[in-house]
């Protein structure tokens, strides 16, 4: 029994993933950015994270990301999009104990490294992230991703958490997919292989 975890994000063509989804929602270092996803979504972008939750069994979230998203899901009516998300799984990794009131959460207390190597032997199935820049580093670092799953977006913004910031583990990838929606947001996926490989063009 393990599962897959799949690191699914949204980024800027400059790699920036802080504050997808509207103003405030991460104002971390300044960021003055918010929202800079929302001019793209069309349908070819709602049919990528249908697909996306559909696949899924389980959602991991840092505890930030948590708290973003359960301010708003549970409120959310199954006839307007709120059943898959609010009955799948979810877990939330922090290193404080808490009490998560959203439906069907687990809380990881403890260093992620190891509450999420141990949640993979646990469970079964494809877990996927969202959002949770601080976690997917320390995923990252701890060779626990196994796919990921990238969405994009033709803006840049200069400035913001970074998908692979400076430090991040080097890793070969392998391209499965690659898709572009009609208002120009590209999704590739990759398969993580371990190590970079070498050689010269000389």
């Amino acid at each position: 029994m393990t599962s897959r975890l799949v690191v699914s994000a949204f980024v800027s063509l400059d790699g920036v993933m802080q504050a997808p989804g509207g103003p405030g929602e991460d104002d971390d270092n300044g960021f003055k950015h918010g929202g800079w996803l929302a001019p793209h979504v069309d349908e070819g972008f709602n049919r990528i994270m249908g697909d996306q939750l559909d696949r899924a069994d389980g959602m991991l979230l840092g505890r930030r990301s948590y708290d973003i998203l359960s301010s708003y899901w549970p409120h959310v009516s199954d006839e307007d999009g709120g059943a898959e998300i609010n009955s799948m799984p979810k877990y939330v990794a922090t290193r404080s104990p808490m009490t998560a009131e959203w439906r069907n959460t687990e809380v990881l207390a403890g260093e992620a490294a190891q509450t999420v190597a141990d949640l993979k032997r646990r469970t079964d199935g494809e877990i996927i992230t969202q959002g949770s820049s601080d976690l997917i580093r320390t995923l990252q670092r701890a060779e626990l991703v196994d796919e990921y799953r990238l969405m994009v977006f033709p803006v840049v913004l200069g400035e913001g958490k970074r998908m692979f910031a400076e430090g991040a583990l080097p890793a070969g990838l392998k391209l499965t997919g690659c898709t572009t929606t009609d208002a120009g947001v590209v999704y590739m996926t990759y398969a993580w292989t371990g190590d970079p490989l070498y050689s010269s063009v000389a």
